[in-house]
């Protein structure tokens, strides 16, 4: 795959690490060697994976001559916050649509992300139920910052559209890569599977370097059915954005809908026990939106015996851990 035809701003700092989990293997038995892809490693504010998206989207956005950047996501959203850092680095102006998925659940004074987009000179924010028009209200956000002067560029959440989510066909790239130089199999990936870019990016790389490694995604909001068609969609324009030849196929693309719990961003006992597993037994910190629910869905699916006995497994962690100062009443219940 050729990314040099596209814009992209030099945010990455080298791959990001490959490491072995031991520790958290053997507590869970130790029939699966667990591995991880530190994408929380990446830099901007906090770090965590939107920063490979952002490469694309802000280098389209300055290719296009924005000097403001408009993105949503919800309240404690990582996405918002990496795009208010990149923003702050290239100084462009942010403006947040931030979506109350639980009613009540937003609070201006609130630690975590939320406190993040104060430090991170967020120029404007606005707080919309959940189930709004988000495109809607970020194009009405445009159309005020265009009488005023200005020349808006709108990110979607999660920077899950085919130019974000090339950052993650060529994460995919740079992690075969990396298996190989460490001569390490890999028979399984497991990744976080939510506004989806992240997911269909990493399909659409594999198969574009015909790595044949399984990509499973762990739903963090929505069902099986309606997961797997949104990821596919992403995937096929992305696919096409990139020129992978030979098509996608549908069975690619697998997603676990049963770790969602009550609802997106609500606790789970399951993502609880992931976090504090990564945390006493590897030192890693998880978020309880999206790597601890993805986790808690790796952890049940090796104790299930899903994957085969001695195969080696890889977690992309991609990053959030300040969203857990907004849950310290969840973890000391």
């Amino acid at each position: 795959m050729n990314f040099t035809k596209f814009p992209r701003r030099n945010y990455l700092q080298g791959p990001t690490p490959i490491e072995a989990m031991p520790q958290l293997s053997k507590a869970l038995g130790g029939d699966v060697n667990l591995f991880v892809k530190r994408d929380d490693l990446l830099p901007g504010a906090a770090g965590g994976n939107k920063t490979r998206k952002l490469e694309f989207c802000i280098a389209d956005a300055l290719e296009n001559g924005a000097d403001a950047i408009i993105t949503c996501g919800a309240v404690q959203s990582n996405h918002c916050r990496l795009t208010a850092s990149w923003s702050a680095k290239e100084g462009l102006e942010c403006h947040l649509l931030l979506e109350e998925r639980v009613k009540g659940s937003y609070n201006i004074e609130a630690s975590g992300n939320n406190f993040l987009f104060e430090l991170l000179n967020v120029r404007t924010t606005k707080v919309v139920e959940g189930g709004s028009d988000m495109m809607g209200e970020m194009e009405k956000k445009a159309e005020e910052l265009k009488a005023a002067g200005k020349t808006p560029y709108i990110i979607p959440g999660g920077a899950s559209n085919p130019i974000g989510a090339t950052g993650y066909a060529l994460c995919a790239e740079e992690t075969m890569t990396q298996i190989n130089e460490m001569r390490l199999k890999i028979d399984t990936i497991v990744v976080p599977s939510g506004s989806a870019g992240t997911h269909a990016g990493m399909i659409v790389g594999m198969t574009g370097i015909n790595g044949n490694i399984p990509i499973l995604g762990m739903n963090v909001s929505r069902t099986k059915e309606v997961q797997e068609e949104i990821v596919y969609k992403l995937a096929i324009e992305t696919a096409e954005r990139l020129e992978v030849k030979g098509g996608l196929d549908r069975s690619s693309v697998v997603c676990y809908g049963d770790y969602v719990g009550p609802g997106y961003s609500l606790p789970t006992d399951s993502m609880v026990e992931a976090v504090k597993l990564f945390a006493m037994n590897e030192a890693i910190l998880l978020d309880p939106v999206y790597s601890g629910k993805t986790a808690a869905g790796l952890i049940d699916q090796v104790r299930k015996g899903t994957f085969a006995k001695g195969a080696n497994v890889l977690f992309l962690h991609t990053g959030g851990s300040p969203a857990l100062y907004s849950y310290l009443d969840t973890f000391r219940q």
